[in-house]
């Protein structure tokens, strides 16, 4: 790999954020602009916003790799995320937390919770559970990023670190939620082309859609034993009904991760971010596409490098990367595709992470900043608003 050049495209990407942050910054006049975007953010930026926020390297890399290992049984994931995630999010949650958000003048969602219920306690509480628990999802997701940089641009970790931190809080910090939602289109667009190209070139090296999964489906004798002994039938079928595989499946990857959307703060703000139901309607349609094709993506390129990886080096993919499912995403891209692509892939990964993390620190700052220390200061104001008001 060059890492010459690798580097060079690293640097352009991170001009690019640093002028779209600019020009959030030059559009960021109140606390109404810093706090959710004006009200006024165009469907198209709150869609890849809010996908490029609930979709992290985790999804692509660590969902990817169970894929790999397990199969195509985790599809069902991409289903609850599109139907709760985002339909039910955006059709039965979206709609009323917009306008009720608007009503109340509420410019976080704790403070949207608070108001809504006439407590400033809930307002309080909710500020100081994400101040306090939110940063811990946070640090994992900076330390990956900054190890991502650390073996792709064989960087020193602590530089890596600090890149990230001081890129990502730059436009934070000064762009508010127009700076992270404008570099989250951009990260979101960059992810999106990133596995539109993946996902035809897998095709394309195992000889088409019907070649490919006939030939994982072909493959079932040589299916992890372990996953066998917890119920697994293969990778392209689904778990037998009861077993203890199927139960983890169901319990704790699909209906757990698929369900808590609807519980992460940093998503539902977006929903205050729009001026209409009708740029909701619209968002709904391109937020559903976007997720669909980043989970998607990865879960069948996953599934399908068991195929690659036997039929190229006689193992299937968890044996080829030494059991080490987070690995068996970027194995398959340096393996398989041209160097010009795994820049491309590269980008993702980063794009997914710094989106993720942006989002994180815009909403345990409004936390600490408007719901906690601003709350208190202003204590003495009445919690109290008329029915209209709520609804």
């Amino acid at each position: 790999m060059n890492y010459f050049l690798l580097g060079i495209v690293f640097i352009v990407y991170f001009i690019m954020v640093g002028y779209v942050g600019y020009l959030a910054w030059k559009r960021t006049n109140s606390s109404e602009d810093f706090m959710i975007a004006g009200r006024e953010t165009h469907p198209y930026i709150m869609a890849l916003s809010y996908g490029a926020t609930f979709i992290s390297t985790a999804a692509i890399v660590g969902f990817g790799g169970v894929a790999g290992k397990y199969g195509m049984g985790i599809l069902w994931l991409v289903f609850l995320n599109i139907f709760v995630g985002v339909f039910i999010a955006f059709v039965f949650f979206g709609k009323r937390t917009r306008r009720m958000g608007k009503n109340l003048g509420s410019l976080t969602f704790p403070e949207f919770l608070g108001r809504r219920f006439n407590s400033k306690f809930i307002q309080y509480f909710s500020g100081i559970l994400i101040f306090c628990a939110m940063p811990i999802y946070a640090a994992v997701v900076l330390i990956g990023a900054a190890r991502f940089m650390e073996s792709s641009l064989m960087l020193d970790f602590n530089l890596a670190l600090l890149v990230l931190a001081v890129v990502i809080c730059a436009y934070v910090l000064f762009g508010g939620l127009k700076g992270v939602m404008y570099t989250d289109a951009l990260q979101g667009t960059i992810m999106f082309v990133g596995m539109i190209i993946l996902l035809a070139f897998i095709y394309w090296v195992l000889g088409g859609v019907t070649e490919a999964n006939t030939a994982l489906t072909n493959m079932a004798a040589l299916y992890p034993p372990d996953a066998i002994a917890e119920g697994g039938t293969g990778w392209t079928s689904f778990p037998t009904l009861g077993s203890p595989f199927w139960w983890s499946l169901v319990t704790t990857t699909i209906m757990g991760v698929g369900i808590g959307a609807l519980a992460q703060p940093q998503l539902a703000v977006r929903f205050m971010t729009v001026k209409s139901n009708k740029e909701l309607h619209r968002s709904l349609l391109i937020g559903a596409i976007f997720i669909a094709v980043m989970t998607c993506t990865a879960y069948i390129v996953g599934s399908l490098s068991n195929v690659y990886f036997y039929q190229n080096f006689g193992q299937i993919a968890i044996d080829y990367v030494g059991g080490n499912m987070d690995s068996i995403i970027p194995t398959f891209i340096s393996t398989a595709l041209p160097e010009w692509f795994v820049y491309i892939f590269l980008l993702s990964l980063l794009a997914a992470a710094m989106s993720t993390l942006s989002s994180q620190y815009h909403t345990q700052g409004t936390a600490l900043g408007h719901d906690i220390v601003d709350a208190i200061r202003n204590r003495g104001g009445s919690d109290e608003y008329t029915a209209e008001e709520i609804n």
